[in-house]
């Protein structure tokens, strides 16, 4: 499916999502340079790849503008994985001059170097938290706008900047709306991860769990290793429509139901508190990846929600 030895620049390379998907490009025979500046992410994910011929890697942040400017100059990338984020809904209300930072000027950020370096191909990590709370189910790539936080805000208007890229400046952009991605190396740690690596982490531990609501809101859970295949794809493959793409199973879960697989998986009954909802989280979110599937940036099947839990918990 896709052309060999393409050279990808990949921002937040060494986070979650961006490790799985640097070693997916790499498995496929593409160049990647690596770019991270450790804020969330750990140079230990890249251990598999670290010595591979075809990986570079450079730590810093993204917000270093002129370094970032010389590396792809050197580099001369033909698409560009913008990955780099502040990652979490709370901590954009907490902090939400790193959340302009992060996710909106590096953005632009990122589509000026692609501009000025004769970058074809930018893929963007979005958000189904641009959606906010559905007036309808599943949530298509069409359905009205209205995140909750500044987060969601943030990852809707580089959104915006994207498509002002594609239209003035030629650069076919892929906006990929991650509904809940899970899997190996998502940090339990942080207070921002999210809630199957603390569940996981917890139960692991004979620990109890919190739920902020009452377990009745949905999330549609998504493989890690699924969503670095379509990412990879969305840099790669050839006559792939530019634009927006929800990226999910179009299954939903009820956190209740979560618990009651992973208590099911360990052979465990783990204790559950339920506390009042956060501000800014969503009820419920189930989308539809029709869109994704028509224009073939993942083909077989997604990872069922208990093997993906299994395979975390080996």
């Amino acid at each position: 499916m896709n052309p060999s030895h393409q050279r990808i620049l990949v921002t937040g390379a060494c986070g979650f999502i961006g490790s799985h998907t640097v070693e997916h490009l790499l498995n496929q025979g593409h160049q990647v340079l690596a770019i991270d500046n450790l804020r969330t992410g750990n140079r230990d994910n890249l251990s598999s790849v670290a010595e591979h011929p075809s990986l570079q890697t450079e730590i810093f942040s993204v917000c270093e503008r002129d370094r970032l400017e010389s590396v792809a100059a050197e580099f001369e990338p033909n698409a560009i994985i913008h990955l780099a984020a502040l990652v979490s809904v709370q901590e954009s209300i907490d902090n939400p001059e790193d959340n302009y930072q992060l996710n909106l000027a590096n953005t632009h950020s990122i589509c000026e170097v692609a501009r000025k370096h004769d970058v074809k191909r930018v893929v963007f990590a979005s958000s189904a938290a641009i959606f906010g709370n559905p007036i309808q189910l599943p949530i298509d790539e069409n359905h009205p706008k209205a995140p909750l936080s500044p987060y969601g805000m943030g990852k809707w208007v580089s959104e915006q900047i994207l498509d002002q890229y594609r239209m003035h400046y030629g650069i076919d952009t892929y906006a990929l709306r991650f509904f809940n991605v899970y899997g190996p190396r998502q940090d339990p740690s942080s207070p921002y991860s999210g809630v199957i690596s603390i569940f996981s982490d917890r139960i692991s531990a004979n620990q109890s769990l919190t739920v902020f609501g009452d377990g009745l809101q949905t999330r549609d859970f998504i493989y890690v290793k699924d969503v670095a295949a379509i990412i990879s794809n969305a840099a790669t493959a050839r006559d792939v429509p530019s634009g927006p793409y929800n990226i999910c199973t179009g299954k939903e879960t009820t956190l209740n139901q979560l618990i009651e697989t992973l208590g099911r998986i360990t052979n465990t009954s783990p204790e559950t508190n339920y506390e009042a909802p956060r501000e800014g989280d969503i009820i419920e979110s189930l989308g539809s990846n029709e869109k994704l599937i028509a224009n073939k940036l993942f083909s077989g099947l997604f990872m069922p929600l208990e093997d993906g839990l299994r395979n975390l918990l080996a």
